[in-house]
């Protein structure tokens, strides 16, 4: 069990009269960090739903108040888990917050912000906390920050990730083979149920392309051709991976902000033994040829989670000249900038 670091920030949001959302990607330990949140509740003061469960999501979907104010009954806090599969989740939560106030706190995770937030952006406005839980940070493996541990142990987080699961198996095995299951599906399944997907095969595919590009400029038409699928499927499914939390995207700084929309971005991935999972190579960094790139991947997502947890307000960008010189990674925070 890793203490999380949003478990402090959120439980002092509890009963401001605001509901609570957690998004993140599977298997990053939302749920854990839920129960965790109740703990100090007995069971009659939780009133939870699974929205995995087909019976759990009917009840939410497009119910007036009435009926979910009976379905509540007197339950002091309300978890929604897997929010994402109810249909009109938003308008539901919306009737929620707005009726019960202060008097109860409302807690919703997702694994994807294709329903989730998309979708309660407008009925939620000013009515909802926002916090993206990650894979495991440094911060969280080694909270006494024992560098000499960190050292040791980095090779592994480069090569198997952060996964709460995977770091806590005591085994290269056990690790290798828990990434696999995660990266065969699991972790983008929620978009195999959308409309024109092709399929895994070609999602995989893409990724594997991706995870072969990582701090390289990306461009679409060469992952169109690669892949067999045309420019804007590419587009397309590449958002999707954004907002299903497996990838994130790096643009290039750049003072005209109308060339940066057309500008070739970096890929990244959340986590390292997901991409390493995806092209099948564990090998330790002395025989691999992209220890560099995975030492760029590792190190701009941990800023990203010690950006995001500490609430340092800053765009991430990269920098390259036309003759090739580059910075990895640039924060803008209040027109200042910080090179890395």
């Amino acid at each position: 069990m890793y203490k999380r670091i949003l478990q402090q920030i959120i439980r002092k949001k509890f009963f401001k009269g605001k509901i609570i959302i957690i998004v993140g990607a599977r298997q990053t330990g939302k749920t854990t960090l839920c129960l965790e949140l109740l703990k100090k509740f007995s069971q009659r003061e939780i009133c939870s739903f699974n929205c995995d469960n087909p019976t759990d999501r009917e009840q939410l979907a497009n119910k007036d108040l009435e009926f979910l104010e009976q379905l509540i009954g007197k339950a002091k806090l309300v978890f929604i888990d897997e929010a994402q599969k109810v249909e009109n989740i938003g308008e539901a939560l919306k009737l929620l917050v707005d009726f019960y106030k202060r008097r109860k706190q409302i807690i919703v995770t997702g694994s994807s912000s294709l329903n989730l937030l998309d979708n309660t952006q407008e009925p939620l406005t000013g009515r909802k906390y926002v916090y993206q839980l990650f894979p495991l940070s440094l911060e969280e493996i080694y909270p006494d920050a024992n560098y000499l541990k960190i050292i040791k142990e980095l090779e592994s987080l480069m090569i198997f990730g952060s996964y709460p699961e995977v770091v806590s198996q005591t085994s290269f095995e056990e690790k290798k083979e828990l990434l696999r299951e995660l990266a065969s599906s699991y972790i983008y399944k929620d978009i195999l149920g959308f409309q024109d997907i092709k399929g895994p095969d070609v999602l995989v595919r893409l990724l594997k392309a991706l995870a072969l590009q990582i701090g390289s400029q990306v461009s679409y038409n060469e992952l169109a051709s690669i892949v067999g699928i045309d420019k804007k499927t590419v587009e397309r499914y590449i958002q999707l991976l954004e907002k299903n939390f497996v990838i994130f995207r790096l643009k290039p700084f750049t003072k005209n902000k109308r060339r940066e929309i057309s500008k070739l971005k970096k890929i990244y991935f959340y986590d390292v033994g997901i991409r390493n999972a995806l092209i099948n190579n564990f090998s330790f960094l002395d025989s691999r040829k992209d220890v560099g790139m995975l030492w760029e991947n590792f190190l701009i997502a941990e800023r990203m989670k010690f950006r995001s947890y500490h609430k340092i307000d800053a765009e991430q960008y990269f920098w390259r000249t036309y003759d090739g010189n580059e910075i990895d990674l640039i924060e803008e925070e209040s027109s200042r900038l910080r090179g890395y």
